[in-house]
């Protein structure tokens, strides 16, 4: 049981790699995304790069990589421990892709995946706020951030699971600490801010 549920976590760290916005943007623009904007991968450079059909392809592959490999979890009724550590495996891949010597995006969209699949009330909750932040401030990072950083209490309150609850402080805490280059960026007035 062990062996499996162990293969299951590197499978799902393995989804979690697969460069959506790399390979999206190479197929609908020739483009490397890693040498374009801001030089992430993510659904927001690709956005600003190449238009919002490709952005929102991005963000729902990279969503998909959280969403399925949890759902795959506790479709074969794992403890709650082990679907925390395949949906953890599944961000940290995509933060940390092999495929790409482990230089990936800042893991917003796949831990919604994750989330949605494990606390959806709690990413309605958290959901609010991004859209609250980012509709009074135009920035898309600080609105990651906000919502990141709310995950924890909003899971405690909703949730009410330990494992839920300590799987999302991991998630807020890698979430924001790879955003630090935008906080530099807030913190100086240079941010780019959000254009539809």
């Amino acid at each position: 049981m062990i062996l499996a549920n162990s293969l299951l976590v590197l499978c799902s760290y393995g989804i979690g790699s697969i460069p959506t916005g790399l390979l999206l943007a190479k197929a609908f623009g020739g483009v490397d995304i890693r040498t374009k904007g801001s030089g992430n991968i993510g659904a927001t450079n690709v956005y600003r790069t190449l238009g919002r059909k490709v952005g929102i392809l991005t963000l729902i592959g990279d969503c998909l990589k959280g969403l399925l490999p949890v759902l795959a979890a506790k479709a074969f009724d794992l403890p709650d421990l082990w679907i925390a550590l395949v949906g953890l495996a599944a961000f940290l891949g995509h933060i940390f892709p092999v495929f790409l010597r482990f230089k990936g995006g800042k893991g917003v969209a796949t831990a919604l995946g994750v989330f949605l699949a494990t606390s959806p009330f709690a990413v309605l909750a958290a959901l609010v706020v991004f859209i609250v932040v980012l509709a009074t401030s135009r920035f898309v990072s600080l609105a990651s951030i906000s919502a990141a950083a709310a995950m924890p209490a909003l899971t405690a309150l909703i949730d009410r699971n330990p494992i839920v609850v300590a799987m999302s402080l991991v998630i807020a805490i890698i979430v924001i600490a790879k955003h630090h280059g935008n906080i530099k960026r807030l913190k100086n007035g240079t941010e780019n801010k959000f254009k539809a």
